[in-house]
């Protein structure tokens, strides 16, 4: 796994640090003064604005990502960006991904709907041809 660290600047606080691999958070370190700024996440702009005084529910983003791939019809797709808009959080294309690569629930939260705006995007340990195979198995369904 490709580890990068990605930061986040608050005023008053310091700079936080995020280290995030292959598209997921490994580690929050909170703000310290004296660090420097490094590469900037969505997530970190978040917790900046969270330490700012921003009511941020930071598990409400996954609630919306949930309630927003189980309204994604039976046969049908969207790719990562029009999951997080629909979540209404347009802009969270990277975290629309997280959240479906930490899915555990696989039928249930239908992460198999959501693909790349380039492509049929990933499927964690399953692979792509499982993926496809969901899919596959969707639009023959819908069709009937």
């Amino acid at each position: 796994m490709s580890v990068r660290r990605a930061a986040y600047e608050v005023e008053g606080w310091g700079v936080g640090e995020l280290w995030l691999g292959d598209g997921v958070v490994v580690e929050i370190d909170h703000p310290r003064p004296g660090r420097q700024t490094a590469q900037r996440h969505e997530l970190g702009e978040r917790l900046s604005a969270w330490f700012a005084g921003s009511r941020d529910d930071f598990l409400d983003v996954e609630r919306a990502l949930v309630d927003a791939l189980r309204s994604v019809p039976y046969g049908d797709t969207v790719t990562y960006g029009e999951l997080a808009a629909l979540a209404g959080r347009p802009g969270a294309a990277r975290a629309a991904g997280t959240f479906c690569a930490r899915n555990r629930f696989a039928v249930v939260v239908p992460c198999h709907r959501v693909v790349g705006a380039a492509g049929l995007g990933g499927y964690g340990s399953l692979g792509l041809d499982y993926k496809q195979r969901l899919l596959d198995l969707e639009r023959r369904g819908a069709a009937l």
